[in-house]
């Protein structure tokens, strides 16, 4: 328990001050565990840091087995993919944190390519599943597609934290989507039943 306690605290240290600005000290204080505890789990800073990186990919890919399994039609599940991570950075401080700390991992060693990697290939499949059932034009290359959302949706969120601490992340994430579509040439009934869709995200 108290390893998982100090990873939640130096989630919490590492959002709200930065990798270089949080101190092992700053982590202990906040997780309420002594250094010898922290020590005993963690030797480092940068230890800390990819396992709250490591963390937030284990919770991210939970919850997108949990709408992969959910028999959603391939584009649902893209969009549904974004609107329940974002969710999940609106709510869970690890989250937040973890994608806080691959912007600044420039700043430790280690690669912090994994958690991209994994959803790039799972909106590739995504893509190329919703091309063979003419939900996506199939003349865009379903690599290109899973790269591109990926990519503005990290951007999305960035701007959101940037401008209002993302506090309209939702509505931007559902934005990127009414542009997205269309210019992926999504049937038209994709594009229409877009708000029930993005609304089955909120349960």
């Amino acid at each position: 328990m108290t390893r998982a306690t100090v990873i939640e605290g130096a989630a919490r240290t590492f959002e709200r001050l930065g990798y270089g600005n949080a101190s092992l000290t700053d982590i202990a204080e906040t997780a309420a565990v002594t250094k010898g505890a922290l020590y005993f789990h963690f030797k480092s800073k940068e230890e800390l840091a990819k396992a709250v990186i490591d963390e937030q990919h284990i919770r991210v890919r939970a919850t997108s087995e949990a709408i992969l399994s959910g028999g959603h039609s391939p584009l649902t599940s893209m969009i549904l993919l974004c609107r329940h991570f974002a969710e999940q950075l609106l709510v869970d401080p690890i989250v937040r944190a973890g994608i806080r700390l691959t912007l600044e991992a420039s700043a430790f060693e280690g690669s912090v390519k994994e958690p991209y990697e994994d959803w790039v290939s799972t909106m590739q499949l995504l893509a190329s599943q919703g091309q063979d059932r003419n939900e996506i034009n199939p003349s865009i290359d379903a690599e290109v597609i899973a790269r591109y959302v990926v990519a503005s949706f990290t951007g999305v969120q960035l701007v959101s934290d940037v401008l209002t601490g993302r506090i309209d992340l939702l509505q931007r994430v559902n934005d990127m989507w009414t542009i997205l579509l269309p210019a992926l040439g999504a049937a038209e009934n994709a594009v229409r039943l877009l708000p029930e869709i993005l609304q089955s995200g909120n349960h």
